[in-house]
């Protein structure tokens, strides 16, 4: 019964979004029709007041022949825009690649308020802003390796689980991203933001208090040795598993190697091979008519290339031919619904990540923390499949033309040296402090800034849109026009 219980909890955060999004369609939808009423004095007594509502909804949500969407693409020029736009990208970047989050959330906001473009075309160049920080953080990690066991910090196996499933659900992302309204996307935002931040910010606490024990066990331990030293901090994370338990840990500090030595080629190859099906079905899906069979088929060929992949990693891990590496001894004990769980989210990453424009490391590193993997090797690992997802994501958004290159190409720029510098800064920082748990507290930072600045800003624009009585329905996906 416990064990049932359990399994359905998993799915919470999707039944909680599908809810908070008929109550918000509700309460606005019946907003507007009443402003309607009052505007046009039609009185509909004799209707029924159940299906009056009902109608109201349906007419609020679909008018197949409207369109509330309109691209604003401010020209590229030098002035107090970029000036305060670039350094508020630059932080996001450098914040975000630490915590595995990509900075979206930053990001959008600044694009839109700052900048000037509207919140769809933000969308898209928040993407090409995140795929520039995940290739430079994937660089800098590339030369590291785990902190307590011998294997590189990224997880290879954990993204290959994830990675196909975060690139279907960017497809499906990036078609909602044109069909849903403003105000349905910054309702999903808050919740989930909202959520995640607090769940990852506990998770820090945890660590932290971990910490400082171990900390407090190492100085009592060179205190009883007569050292009266006072040594580096431990090297051990809490949580993170080690196969050199019985040696003596004397410093923090990630050791370093070749980057080809620290590439495991097999599963790079799987992550490749996923990325170019997903590039070569979006190709072809340009030359074929929106909405038709064929276009609905080469979409629907996404699902056996992600399933089989991710499915192949699944069944490996379930009977124990594959680990999770980071997990040490603990990452082969995989039960059938978790692996599903997994899956789950890895689509939800991406679904919220085409969506929203930002990077799926906003569920990917909180569902990383709680699957026990050590803060380092949570943020590595999600950035290193934000790094395939994202610039999918850019790919869909160019052949969608939905934002200008130019400005792409200088914020791609800005985000890629901000993450470097970030990564640098922030890994010395932890080793001069001796906690890994400042990245799960930049995590949590990350993510509740991101729902502020996101949700405020489309609460702003929802209220604007009620008072001008704009349409503020689902668009038409088939009628889109680029």
């Amino acid at each position: 019964m416990a064990g049932n219980l359990e399994r359905w909890r998993a799915f919470g955060p999707f039944f909680t979004v599908v809810w908070s999004f008929l109550l918000a369609s509700i309460f606005v939808s019946a907003e507007r029709s009443l402003k309607k009423e009052y505007s046009s004095r039609i009185a509909i007594e004799t209707h029924d007041s159940d299906s009056d509502i009902l109608t109201s909804v349906v007419n609020f949500l679909w008018q197949g022949n409207n369109s509330g969407y309109h691209h604003v693409w401010p020209e590229l020029k030098f002035n107090w825009k970029i000036v305060v736009g670039s350094i508020i990208g630059f932080l996001g970047a450098a914040f975000g690649s630490v915590g595995g989050v990509g900075g979206g959330g930053i990001f959008v906001p600044m694009l839109t308020l700052i900048i000037g473009f509207d919140p769809k075309s933000a969308t898209a160049i928040s993407k090409c802003m995140i795929m520039g920080g995940a290739v430079s953080t994937v660089y800098y990690n590339l030369k590291l390796r785990h902190p307590t066991i011998d294997m590189p910090i990224i997880d290879y196996d954990l993204a290959v689980l994830i990675q196909p499933m975060l690139m279907l659900g960017i497809s499906i992302g990036v078609a909602f991203n044109v069909v849903f309204a403003d105000w349905m996307v910054t309702v999903l935002l808050i919740i989930l933001f909202l959520g995640t931040s607090t769940k990852a910010f506990f998770k820090g606490l945890e660590t932290w208090r971990k910490e400082t024990i171990m900390k407090k066990e190492v100085a009592k331990r060179y205190e009883a040795n007569g050292d009266g030293k006072e040594e580096e901090a431990y090297k051990l994370l809490p949580g993170g598993p080690s196969n050199n338990a019985g040696k003596e840990i004397k410093d923090f500090e990630e050791p370093t190697v070749g980057i080809i030595e620290n590439v495991c080629w097999k599963e790079c190859g799987l992550l490749f091979f996923v990325w170019f099906s997903f590039l070569a079905l979006q190709i072809l899906k340009m030359y074929t008519t929106t909405c038709s069979v064929t276009y609905w088929t080469v979409n629907l060929l996404q699902i056996p290339v992600s399933m089989g992949v991710s499915g192949y990693e699944a069944l490996s891990l379930y009977k124990g031919w594959r680990k999770l590496g980071s997990k040490g001894d603990e990452g082969t004990n995989f039960k059938v619904h978790q692996l599903l769980v997994y899956g789950f989210f890895g689509i939800l990453a991406g679904l919220v990540g085409g969506l929203l424009g930002l990077g799926g490391g906003f569920i990917m590193g909180p569902l990383f923390l709680e699957l026990g993997i050590p803060p380092q090797v949570s943020s590595a690992t999600a950035t290193f499949a934000m790094m395939f997802s994202s610039s999918m994501s850019v790919v869909e958004y160019y052949l969608l033309k939905r934002f200008p290159v130019p400005y792409a190409l200088y914020f791609v720029a800005v985000a890629t040296v901000a993450a470097f510098i970030g990564q640098h800064f922030v890994r010395k920082l932890i080793i001069v402090l001796g906690r890994a748990s400042i990245i799960i507290f930049i995590l949590a930072s990350t993510i509740f800034i991101s729902a502020i600045s996101l949700g405020g800003v489309g609460i702003s624009n929802m209220i604007g849109k009620i008072e001008r009585n704009e349409y503020m329905g689902f668009e038409n996906l088939c009628k889109y026009q680029v």
